[in-house]
């Protein structure tokens, strides 16, 4: 209490710079600082995006929308609650289980998103869309990290854990993304000097981090950059200021995580303990204990064949489905 009173009177411009204890005023016996009690429990929109029904700033939009409840009563940002007092959430008037949600182990898919996917739970033309093919959840759901346009393709991680997908997403984390990209047009040093140096977008200046050369000849070639952020089309936006068209962009790595050679386009594969760890130390989470994940690597890794057939059942079946 006491560096909270020491914190709350530093911005106070009548009171002297001074802190010796004899000419700081005395606080009175019933004075509001007494009697205001500190405040417990966790943020509401936290304890929610942990719960998996989506990232922080997801939940404090909806907040924001006073579409959430606490006990009966329409929840404001900056509202704390105690998960374990027997509160009651509802979102849209629904219940949420926080109990069984505090219990739910955090999971991270790796997924191979093919072009054409939307990076939306929903599209009201029916398009496809990133979350159609994932597994289905009891008492959580899958929260995207990120997103990639609709004609990118490549590595999109999911979790149930709203807070890692929110830290990772946060541009002050700063979260190597690494892009394979086919680009038209001459492209020369000076212009990769360019792109490495920064150049002025409409929203900012931006600038690869890194530009390895990854093959072809003439008009078309390959190139793996590597840049610290995710603004929307930043890679495109960059290579379209020089006069370059980007004709094939994949994402293969997210931190350390690279996209499995192996994974065919529409697939997805569940990471292991150590990879889930991973990423919630990049962003200063604690480790997780616990993983759905079979002790035994050979029982819990699917084969390719298995997911290449599993992929393209579920293509067939969304073409039959919208005939």
């Amino acid at each position: 209490m006491k560096a909270t009173t020491t914190k709350r009177t530093q911005n106070r411009p009548h009171f002297s710079q001074n802190r010796d204890k004899n000419t700081m005023p005395k606080a009175r016996p019933n004075s509001n600082i007494s009697k205001t009690p500190a405040a417990e429990g966790e943020k509401l929109q936290k304890v929610l995006a942990r719960a998996g029904q989506g990232s922080r700033r997801e939940i404090e939009a909806i907040i924001a929308e006073n579409r959430v409840s606490v006990d009966g009563k329409i929840a404001t940002l900056g509202d704390r609650i105690n998960v374990h007092s027997g509160v009651k959430v509802r979102i849209d008037g629904h219940l949420i289980n926080l109990t069984q949600a505090q219990k739910e182990v955090c999971r991270v898919l790796m997924y191979y998103k093919p072009e054409g996917e939307l990076c939306t739970r929903h599209d009201p033309e029916g398009r496809a869309t990133v979350f159609d093919r994932l597994p289905r959840l009891t008492g959580a759901r899958w929260i995207a990290v990120g997103r990639l346009d609709i004609n990118t393709s490549g590595l999109l991680l999911f979790t149930t854990d709203g807070e890692l997908a929110n830290r990772l997403m946060h541009p002050s984390r700063e979260v190597e993304r690494e892009y394979s990209v086919r680009v038209f047009g001459q492209v020369d040093e000076a212009m990769l000097a360019r792109l490495k140096k920064g150049v002025q977008l409409e929203d900012g200046p931006a600038n690869f981090k890194e530009i390895k050369f990854g093959g072809g000849v003439g008009m078309n070639q390959w190139f793996d950059v590597t840049l610290m952020e995710g603004r929307n089309r930043e890679v495109r936006r960059l290579w379209e200021s020089q006069g370059i068209q980007v004709s094939r962009l994949i994402r293969i790595r997210y931190g350390n995580i690279k996209l499995m050679k192996t994974l065919p386009r529409g697939g997805w594969q569940e990471m292991e303990l150590a990879d889930v760890n991973y990423l919630r130390d990049l962003v200063g989470l604690p480790p997780e204990t616990e993983t759905k994940l079979s002790a035994d690597k050979t029982r819990h890794k699917p084969k390719v064949g298995q997911i290449r057939k599993a992929v393209k059942r579920y293509s067939e079946l969304s073409k039959r489905y919208k005939k």
